[in-house]
Protein backbone atom coordinates (compact mmCIF):
# COMPACT_ATOMS: atom_id res chain seq x y z
CA UNK A 1 0.00 0.00 0.00
CA UNK A 2 2.85 2.38 0.80
CA UNK A 3 4.43 2.00 -2.63
CA UNK A 4 1.15 2.40 -4.51
CA UNK A 5 0.27 5.45 -2.39
CA UNK A 6 3.37 7.26 -3.62
CA UNK A 7 2.35 6.73 -7.24
CA UNK A 8 -1.36 7.42 -6.69
CA UNK A 9 -0.47 10.67 -4.90
CA UNK A 10 0.46 12.12 -8.29
CA UNK A 11 -2.80 11.10 -9.95
CA UNK A 12 -5.53 13.61 -10.69
CA UNK A 13 -8.38 11.19 -11.42
CA UNK A 14 -9.95 8.19 -9.74
CA UNK A 15 -9.72 6.29 -13.04
CA UNK A 16 -5.96 6.78 -13.22
CA UNK A 17 -5.65 5.83 -9.55
CA UNK A 18 -7.54 2.62 -10.28
CA UNK A 19 -5.27 1.86 -13.23
CA UNK A 20 -2.23 2.31 -11.00
CA UNK A 21 -3.58 -0.37 -8.66
CA UNK A 22 -4.49 -2.70 -11.50
CA UNK A 23 -1.08 -2.24 -13.11
CA UNK A 24 0.63 -2.95 -9.78
CA UNK A 25 -1.47 -6.11 -9.40
CA UNK A 26 -0.59 -7.30 -12.91
CA UNK A 27 3.12 -6.74 -12.23
CA UNK A 28 2.80 -8.58 -8.93
CA UNK A 29 1.06 -11.46 -10.68
CA UNK A 30 3.60 -11.54 -13.52
CA UNK A 31 6.56 -12.00 -11.18
CA UNK A 32 4.64 -14.58 -9.13
CA UNK A 33 3.77 -16.43 -12.32
CA UNK A 34 7.41 -16.49 -13.49
CA UNK A 35 8.67 -17.61 -10.07
CA UNK A 36 5.85 -20.15 -9.89
CA UNK A 37 6.76 -21.61 -13.27
CA UNK A 38 10.37 -21.98 -12.04
CA UNK A 39 9.19 -23.75 -8.88
CA UNK A 40 6.53 -25.92 -10.55
CA UNK A 41 8.02 -26.61 -13.96
CA UNK A 42 11.72 -26.69 -13.17
CA UNK A 43 11.35 -28.01 -9.61
CA UNK A 44 13.57 -25.20 -8.33
CA UNK A 45 13.62 -24.18 -4.70
CA UNK A 46 14.09 -20.57 -3.68
CA UNK A 47 17.02 -20.23 -1.24
CA UNK A 48 15.96 -18.77 2.11
CA UNK A 49 18.71 -16.15 2.12
CA UNK A 50 17.37 -14.87 -1.22
CA UNK A 51 14.23 -13.74 0.63
CA UNK A 52 16.37 -11.26 2.61
CA UNK A 53 17.65 -9.70 -0.60
CA UNK A 54 14.15 -9.49 -2.05
CA UNK A 55 12.87 -7.76 1.09
CA UNK A 56 15.81 -5.33 1.04
CA UNK A 57 15.00 -4.54 -2.60
CA UNK A 58 11.47 -3.66 -1.49
CA UNK A 59 12.83 -1.44 1.30
CA UNK A 60 15.15 0.36 -1.12
CA UNK A 61 12.33 0.78 -3.61
CA UNK A 62 10.04 2.25 -0.93
CA UNK A 63 12.72 4.77 -0.02
CA UNK A 64 13.32 5.67 -3.68
CA UNK A 65 9.59 6.03 -4.39
CA UNK A 66 9.18 8.26 -1.34
CA UNK A 67 12.12 10.39 -2.38
CA UNK A 68 10.75 10.74 -5.91
CA UNK A 69 7.32 11.68 -4.58
CA UNK A 70 8.77 14.37 -2.34
CA UNK A 71 10.99 15.66 -5.13
CA UNK A 72 7.96 15.86 -7.43
CA UNK A 73 6.00 17.76 -4.79
CA UNK A 74 8.80 20.32 -4.39
CA UNK A 75 10.13 20.37 -7.96
CA UNK A 76 9.75 23.64 -9.79
CA UNK A 77 8.83 25.65 -6.75
CA UNK A 78 9.95 29.19 -7.20
CA UNK A 79 9.01 32.19 -5.18
CA UNK A 80 8.71 35.46 -7.02
CA UNK A 81 6.88 38.75 -6.96
CA UNK A 82 4.48 39.86 -9.66
CA UNK A 83 4.80 43.54 -10.60
CA UNK A 84 1.06 44.08 -10.96
CA UNK A 85 0.29 42.87 -7.43
CA UNK A 86 2.53 42.90 -4.36
CA UNK A 87 2.21 39.36 -2.90
CA UNK A 88 4.42 36.32 -3.44
CA UNK A 89 3.41 33.21 -5.39
CA UNK A 90 4.73 29.68 -5.46
CA UNK A 91 4.41 28.00 -8.87
CA UNK A 92 4.74 24.25 -9.36
CA UNK A 93 5.05 22.15 -12.52
CA UNK A 94 2.37 19.67 -13.65
CA UNK A 95 2.70 16.10 -12.38
CA UNK A 96 4.34 13.40 -14.46
CA UNK A 97 2.50 10.51 -16.15
CA UNK A 98 2.09 7.08 -14.58
CA UNK A 99 3.93 4.94 -17.17
CA UNK A 100 5.11 1.44 -16.31
CA UNK A 101 6.20 2.36 -12.81
CA UNK A 102 3.33 0.62 -10.95
CA UNK A 103 3.81 -2.55 -13.00
CA UNK A 104 7.53 -2.68 -12.18
CA UNK A 105 6.89 -1.86 -8.52
CA UNK A 106 4.35 -4.69 -8.43
CA UNK A 107 6.91 -7.06 -9.93
CA UNK A 108 9.44 -6.24 -7.20
CA UNK A 109 6.78 -6.67 -4.52
CA UNK A 110 5.72 -9.97 -6.09
CA UNK A 111 9.13 -11.45 -5.38
CA UNK A 112 9.06 -10.51 -1.70
CA UNK A 113 6.69 -10.77 1.24
CA UNK A 114 3.46 -12.57 0.40
CA UNK A 115 4.87 -13.45 -3.03
CA UNK A 116 7.79 -15.32 -1.46
CA UNK A 117 5.33 -17.09 0.83
CA UNK A 118 3.15 -18.02 -2.16
CA UNK A 119 6.17 -19.51 -3.96
CA UNK A 120 6.94 -21.59 -0.85
CA UNK A 121 3.33 -22.84 -0.79
CA UNK A 122 3.65 -23.86 -4.45
CA UNK A 123 6.33 -26.34 -3.48
CA UNK A 124 3.72 -28.22 -1.45
CA UNK A 125 1.05 -28.38 -4.19
CA UNK A 126 1.31 -31.78 -5.93
CA UNK A 127 -0.34 -30.88 -9.25
CA UNK A 128 1.25 -28.37 -11.65
CA UNK A 129 -2.21 -27.42 -12.92
CA UNK A 130 -3.42 -26.73 -9.37
CA UNK A 131 -0.29 -24.66 -8.79
CA UNK A 132 -0.96 -22.53 -11.87
CA UNK A 133 -4.58 -22.12 -10.74
CA UNK A 134 -3.38 -21.05 -7.30
CA UNK A 135 -1.09 -18.40 -8.83
CA UNK A 136 -3.87 -17.06 -11.05
CA UNK A 137 -6.38 -16.87 -8.19
CA UNK A 138 -3.82 -15.22 -5.92
CA UNK A 139 -3.00 -12.74 -8.70
CA UNK A 140 -6.63 -12.00 -9.45
CA UNK A 141 -7.28 -11.29 -5.78
CA UNK A 142 -4.25 -9.05 -5.35
CA UNK A 143 -5.01 -7.16 -8.58
CA UNK A 144 -8.66 -6.59 -7.68
CA UNK A 145 -7.82 -5.64 -4.12
CA UNK A 146 -5.16 -3.17 -5.16
CA UNK A 147 -7.42 -1.67 -7.84
CA UNK A 148 -10.05 -0.95 -5.19
CA UNK A 149 -7.58 0.28 -2.57
CA UNK A 150 -5.75 2.60 -5.00
CA UNK A 151 -9.11 4.09 -5.97
CA UNK A 152 -9.87 4.84 -2.32
CA UNK A 153 -6.36 6.14 -1.63
CA UNK A 154 -6.56 8.36 -4.72
CA UNK A 155 -9.75 10.13 -3.62
CA UNK A 156 -8.15 12.72 -1.29
CA UNK A 157 -5.53 13.54 -3.91
CA UNK A 158 -8.09 13.92 -6.68
CA UNK A 159 -10.51 15.97 -4.59
CA UNK A 160 -7.81 18.31 -3.29
CA UNK A 161 -5.78 18.74 -6.48
CA UNK A 162 -7.93 21.51 -7.97
CA UNK A 163 -9.13 23.90 -5.31
CA UNK A 164 -6.81 22.83 -2.52
CA UNK A 165 -3.57 22.43 -4.43
CA UNK A 166 -1.36 23.24 -1.43
CA UNK A 167 -3.22 20.66 0.67
CA UNK A 168 -2.70 18.11 -2.10
CA UNK A 169 1.03 18.89 -2.14
CA UNK A 170 1.11 18.52 1.63
CA UNK A 171 -0.47 15.09 1.29
CA UNK A 172 2.11 14.19 -1.34
CA UNK A 173 4.94 15.30 0.92
CA UNK A 174 3.50 13.29 3.83
CA UNK A 175 3.14 10.17 1.67
CA UNK A 176 6.68 10.58 0.33
CA UNK A 177 8.18 11.06 3.79
CA UNK A 178 6.15 8.14 5.13
CA UNK A 179 7.40 5.88 2.35
CA UNK A 180 11.02 6.85 3.00
CA UNK A 181 10.66 6.27 6.74
CA UNK A 182 8.81 2.98 6.22
CA UNK A 183 11.52 1.82 3.79
CA UNK A 184 14.24 2.50 6.36
CA UNK A 185 12.33 0.78 9.18
CA UNK A 186 11.52 -2.18 6.92
CA UNK A 187 15.20 -2.58 5.97
CA UNK A 188 16.26 -2.42 9.63
CA UNK A 189 13.67 -5.08 10.52
CA UNK A 190 15.07 -7.42 7.89
CA UNK A 191 18.46 -7.35 9.58
CA UNK A 192 17.15 -7.71 13.11
CA UNK A 193 14.67 -10.53 12.36
CA UNK A 194 16.98 -12.74 10.30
Amino acid sequence: MVAVSTIVSQSRSIGKSSLVGASWGLGHTASLFLAGIAVIGLKLTIPKNMALWMELAVAAMLFALGFKTMRSAFQGWRIHRHEDHPHLHVHTPPSLGMGLRPFLVGMVHGLAGSGALMVLVLGTIPSPLAGIGYILMFGLGSTGGMLLMSSVIGMPFVWSSGRFHRFSQGLQIAVGAGSMIFGCIYAAQQFTSK
